[in-house]
This record gives structure tokens, C-alpha cells and sequence, in this order.
């Protein structure tokens, strides 16, 4: 089973049912992979959803995460500040990445990058396509 941390951008774009993107939000619910969250990454994604959505649906779209068996919460008592000098506030899904041994980081932005030119730890970054192709030929 693997082991992802989905930035906030991607979940955004997962959630429509309309999306090309949804089969990110419904494979989780399915049960093909484990969301890896810390408490700050939820806070996060139900600020982000609030003021894009309702306050409503953020909280039930944390609530269907938190519930879910197959969330893995890390919380990092370590922080590798390792996209500081770009954007600091992605440093926590970095840290949740390196917590949980996550398979991926999936996210859109591209300051993410940086994290290919670093030997160690050694985490990979998919984009949302190349995330969607994974569940679609490995079966994930």
C-alpha cells in the first residue's frame, strides 16, 4: 500500500465530481493508498476549504479524512525546513513526507522541485497527472 501526502492544491482540485482529478479523492475513499495528514495539514486544508467552499464542507471533507481507517497521522517533532528558503509553509508536508516514509509528495507547485536536488532525505514529487497515472496503471 502506498503512502502519500497530498498538498493542499491537489486536494482542492480532487474534491469536484467533475474534476479529471477525482478519482484522487474517491481512490483514497476506496481505500487504494493511505493519506498521510499531521494535525497542521488538516488545519490547513479546512482553512483553504472554508474560505473556497463553506465552512460546512471543509469540516465534512476533514471529518471523512480524520475518520478514515486508513489515514496515517504523523505529527513531525523534526522540522527539516527544507523549502524555507522558497516557501516555508509547505515546510509541514515535507516533514509529514520524511515522518511517514511516504511513497509521494503530489502537489502543483513547483518550488517542490527543489526537493529532487536534495540527496537526502530522499522523497519524490509527482504532479496531479502523473499521480493519476499511477492509480490508473499500477493499481495503487
Amino acid at each position: 500500500m502506498r503512502y502519500i501526502v497530498l498538498d493542499t492544491n491537489c486536494l482542492i482540485q480532487a474534491l469536484p465530481t467533475g474534476s479529471p482529478y477525482h478519482k484522487v479523492w474517491t481512490d483514497f475513499l476506496d481505500g487504494h493508498y493511505r493519506l498521510c495528514v499531521s494535525n497542521e495539514i488538516l488545519s490547513e486544508y479546512e482553512e483553504i476549504l472554508s474560505r473556497l467552499t463553506s465552512p460546512e464542507v471543509a469540516h465534512n471533507v476533514v471529518e471523512a479524512i480524520a475518520r478514515h481507517p486508513l489515514t496515517c497521522y504523523r505529527e513531525a517533532y523534526y522540522h527539516f525546513r527544507l523549502l524555507s528558503d522558497v516557501d516555508k509553509d509547505d515546510d509541514k508536508f515535507v516533514d509529514c513526507a520524511i515522518t511517514a516514509n511516504a511513497d509521494y509528495i503530489v502537489t502543483e507547485d513547483t518550488h517542490f522541485k527543489i526537493l529532487k536536488r536534495i540527496p537526502f532525505p530522499l522523497l519524490t514529487v509527482l504532479t496531479l497527472d502523473e499521480f493519476v497515472n499511477k492509480l490508473k496503471t499500477e493499481n495503487l
